[in-house]
């Protein structure tokens, strides 16, 4: 007699259960992973939109990003109905304000480098980020940061300037962009770290899609190209995908430590050369290969050193003497 095949419900609680018995930290990688690949996927699709410029049958930069914001907001619209006007209310309009800027800012520069580098360069140049982050966390921020921070951000610059090699016949000033994008991204991270805790992601994420559409509108007219059947689809999946991979990245950090976690997000890079090779025919240069690794190694590094504080912090707050009551 041959066996009946198991029940979906059976099957879905099969794997509810293996994911129960998976650690914390092995949840938050698995979520880390799934985002590396979701970004890398939508980088990829970017691309193939943009890429030739109008006159070769692409689109521009604007108009995808002003696509991306319309998508977006349109799988945000229903979390906000569901919290209602509060949603948007604010005591740092302000703030807010400066991080969807620079998010929407760094979306556009982005997806016309993503354009016009290769893949497994441009994930590289976005490595970059904590380097940028530890510079202006002292300039917005008021952070000290020691010496062995200071020489790994001089080292993950070097290793910038090793890829994109400046003067070089083969310099490409969309290496440029690519760099403008992360230093936006950031200013939008150091403007978090301002936002005092409990203000809502739905929030930060209404706002970062109000100010994409408002500063992408008019340039996406100017440039409209009208998109084909396929370049439609392409289109709603950047926005699908874009929100989904930040909602992962979200779980990602919520479920395991950063200092476990962070480290598999440089996955991207293994994943945008194959991806680059496969697809768009790309080969990764020595130069690309070596400015990458430095660059890496330096936001490793500076990674650590911020979970040893991070950790040595909370050991300090737990042996702090409790204050006295009254």
């Amino acid at each position: 007699m041959i066996p009946a095949p198991p029940s979906r419900s059976g099957v879905a609680a099969r794997l509810a259960g293996g994911w129960g018995r998976l650690s914390p930290n092995h949840r938050g990688a698995l979520w880390m992973i799934a985002a590396s690949f979701g970004f890398t996927v939508n980088s990829a699709m970017v691309k193939t939109l943009i890429a030739g410029g109008p006159e070769g049958g692409g689109l521009d930069a604007f108009q995808v990003a002003f696509a991306r914001a319309l998508f977006s907001f349109a799988l945000v619209v229903p979390f906000l109905l569901r919290a209602g006007p509060s949603a948007l209310k604010t005591r740092h309009p302000f703030l807010h304000g400066i991080r969807a800027f620079a998010g929407a800012a760094a979306m556009v520069c982005g997806f016309y480098a993503v354009g016009h580098l290769q893949l497994a360069d441009f994930t590289a140049l976005s490595f970059t980020q904590p380097l940028f982050v530890t510079l202006l966390a002292v300039i917005l921020l008021g952070e000290v940061v020691r010496w062995r921070r200071w020489l790994a951000t001089a080292v993950g610059f070097a290793g910038v300037l090793i890829m994109v090699r400046p003067g070089a016949g083969s310099f490409d000033p969309a290496a440029l962009v690519a760099l403008t994008s992360v230093a936006g991204i950031a200013v939008a991270v150091c403007m978090v770290k301002r936002l005092p805790v409990g203000e809502s992601h739905t929030t930060m994420l209404a706002y970062f899609c109000l100010m994409s559409l408002a500063i992408t509108a008019l340039p996406a007219l100017v440039y409209w190209t009208p998109p084909s059947l396929d370049q439609w689809l392409l289109l709603a999946g950047v926005g699908t995908l874009g929100v989904v991979s930040q909602a992962m990245i979200i779980r990602a950090y919520s479920a395991g430590e950063a200092s476990f976690v962070a480290p598999f997000d440089y996955l991207k890079l293994i994943l945008a050369g194959a991806i680059g090779f496969l697809v768009f025919g790309e080969v990764p240069g020595p130069w690309t290969l070596l400015g990458a690794a430095v660059i890496v190694g330096a936001a490793l590094y500076i990674a650590r050193r911020e979970a040893v504080q991070a950790s040595r912090l909370k050991k300090a707050a737990a042996k702090a003497p409790l204050a006295p009551l009254g």
